[in-house]
């Protein structure tokens, strides 16, 4: 969709869709709730149960970084009772979209709004902004399950018990999660506690549990990376002796294969460990399809691959 066309759109919502937000849904139909990417559409999945009908926008493999939205993103947006979102410019070009739509009065939730900005990174690439993938630290994201769940039972009261249920089952769950994290990243010989990837998706998990964390690009893929960066990384990969390097589902292969490349050239092999979930879940169906089983799937690849 043109950005013209694209706008025309998002003012139509704003002019006609955020008085029926006003409006409480009515007690025999479910929450109609929007998500953006993965993580956080299974959140509220969880957190919400029967009592919400609940879209995803970005699928398997989408980068929201770079995500567009569609004329059918903006309908679903106005549909919605609630629309959650990353926040922190996770998602770069709808930002402005859902800044116009909370305006509008439509309840549009940041599920990192509750965090304590003390808490979060701020490289130095991005002087200014935050680092928003707080997922990759699990202790973070069971902050971000709370806000989901008051959001929830803000807008439901009558369903405020059964959220509090849910999001206590899932918080025991994510604590279970947070130390197997811990104890399998304690496996991995200290000297190959680096993890290279395509971008800069993982420096919580690196802050978290231990492991020094390299990427090609900057925390969002939108930052360009050019042949002085490929042939910098592969000089550190060759120094530091490393045995693998990662590739992620929602960045092109190409990036890790041309770091593979420039560190043979070098007279250094490094394998390409396998393939990490970082900015979406995997397919609808498998365990990497949902939050738990995508950082599972991450722990136990990184593992194999650096042990």
């Amino acid at each position: 969709m043109n950005r013209p066309l694209a706008w025309l759109v998002v003012s139509s919502l704003l002019l006609t869709g955020c008085n029926a937000a006003q409006t409480s849904p009515s007690s025999n139909r479910k929450l109609n709730v929007v998500a953006t990417v993965g993580m956080i559409t299974d959140v509220v999945r969880v957190v919400g149960g029967d009592r919400l009908d609940v879209v995803g926008l970005m699928g398997p493999g989408v980068d929201p970084h770079l995500y567009k939205p569609t004329a059918g993103d903006v309908q679903r947006l106005e549909r919605a009772d609630t629309i959650f979102y990353g926040g922190l410019e996770l998602e770069g070009r709808m930002t402005d979209v859902f800044v116009k739509v909370a305006r509008g009065g439509k309840p549009t939730v940041a599920v990192t709004e509750d965090i304590d900005r003390a808490k979060l990174r701020e490289p130095p690439e991005f002087q200014g902004k935050y680092d928003p993938h707080i997922w990759f630290d699990v202790t973070l994201w069971r902050e971000a399950v709370g806000t989901i769940e008051k959001q929830l039972a803000a807008r439901d009261p009558a369903g405020r018990d059964a959220y509090r249920r849910n999001a206590e089952a899932y918080r025991v769950q994510l604590d279970e999660l947070h130390a197997y994290v811990r104890a399998q990243i304690a496996t991995i010989p200290s000297a190959q506690r680096v993890l290279v990837t395509a971008h800069d998706a993982f420096g919580y998990f690196g802050r978290q549990y231990g492991m020094e964390v390299r990427g090609l690009q900057g925390t969002s893929t939108a930052t360009e990376a050019g042949a002085r960066d490929v042939q910098d990384l592969a000089q550190f990969i060759c120094a530091r002796k490393l045995k693998a390097i990662f590739v992620e589902s929602s960045v092109p292969r190409s990036y890790v294969e041309a770091v593979q490349a420039a560190a043979r050239s070098r007279g250094c092999q490094v394998a390409i460990g396998g393939e990490l979930f970082s900015d979406a879940l995997g397919r609808d169906g498998t365990p990497e399809g949902t939050y738990i089983g995508m950082v599972r799937h991450n722990v136990d690849t990184i593992t194999r691959a650096l042990k």
